[in-house]
């Protein structure tokens, strides 16, 4: 593998993409719609690509992170008519897994193989190169670039056939939503009863109800700041796929209604391009109606 392309430099694509540059032996092509992301990726020794039809011709590895279901096709529709058997594609973004085990089918046809490798946790971590990724797809080309992964996350499973890298990671961030929630909620309770949010994180670390979100937010939340590491709006669009995967299993989960009920009003209180913490000012207001 000489060349690696990656196309999509929002502000995990930026970071993922820089660690590539820094750790690949070998040419490494970007492109995005935004020509600026761009100039930064090739100030840190990147090769910019004018197109995502250039990338799909010279890369042997293709890696995708954008944000939405419609920007994967309409990105993969410009690259089919140019992949090639022995092609490596790679789709990081977190979209339907339907719709990304239909793209995988498309690919498959042109001989090329196509991969869902959707990551966790956000830009600092993407910083770092510490994501976890959850990987669908065919087993023996995931082994082939599984040394690409590590260059941009410390955690890597596979998880079965297509698609099935998006279903774990809508599960576990529908499970991160749920922890949220409650911890909104008690943050809401605690100040209404006169303890300092600092103590309650304190006191909730001494017990079984600890937890990494807690832990990792409560100065933004004492803070009340909301600078974006991961949207409010991101968060609502995977709440939204585990809704659909729901009405398409039959599955009833409850706590799942009530996650997309905050997230919708968040939405609405025009929250989504905050952080996702931010779910907590939504909490809050509900609290004193």
């Amino acid at each position: 593998m000489k060349t690696i392309g990656f196309i999509g430099l929002g502000l995990m694509g930026e970071a993922m993409s820089k660690n590539i540059v820094a750790k690949f032996d070998g040419r490494v092509v970007v492109y995005d719609l935004n020509p600026d992301a761009v100039v930064s990726l090739v100030s840190a020794g990147a090769t910019a690509a004018s197109s995502a039809q250039e990338i799909a011709q010279t890369a042997d590895v293709v890696i995708t992170m954008v944000p939405r279901s419609e920007h994967v096709q309409a990105v993969y529709a410009q690259m089919l008519p140019f992949l090639r058997n022995g092609q490596i594609l790679i789709d990081m973004s977190t979209i339907d897994p339907a719709v990304s085990q239909a793209v995988a089918r498309q690919v498959a046809e042109t001989g090329a193989t196509m991969l869902d490798a959707p990551v966790v946790k956000s830009v600092p971590a993407a910083i770092k190169a510490e994501l976890g990724i959850y990987i669908g797809g065919c087993r023996e080309s995931y082994q082939k670039v599984s040394h690409i992964l590590a260059m941009m996350g410390c955690n890597q499973i596979y998880m079965g056939e297509n698609g099935s890298g998006l279903v774990m990671k809508v599960l576990h961030n529908l499970q991160v939503a749920g922890i949220q929630n409650t911890v909104n909620e008690m943050l809401v309770a605690a100040d209404h009863f006169g303890i300092d949010k600092a103590d309650f994180q304190q006191a909730i670390s001494y017990g079984g109800a600890s937890n990494f979100y807690l832990t990792s937010k409560i100065n933004s939340l004492i803070a009340e700041d909301y600078s974006t590491a991961f949207s409010l709006q991101n968060m609502a669009k995977d709440v939204g796929i585990m809704k659909t995967l729901l009405d398409e299993s039959g599955l009833n989960l409850p706590g799942v209604e009530l996650v997309k009920t905050v997230y919708e009003q968040g939405l609405a209180a025009g929250l989504g391009g905050e952080d996702f913490c931010a779910t907590y000012k939504v909490v809050q207001q509900k609290s004193l109606n």
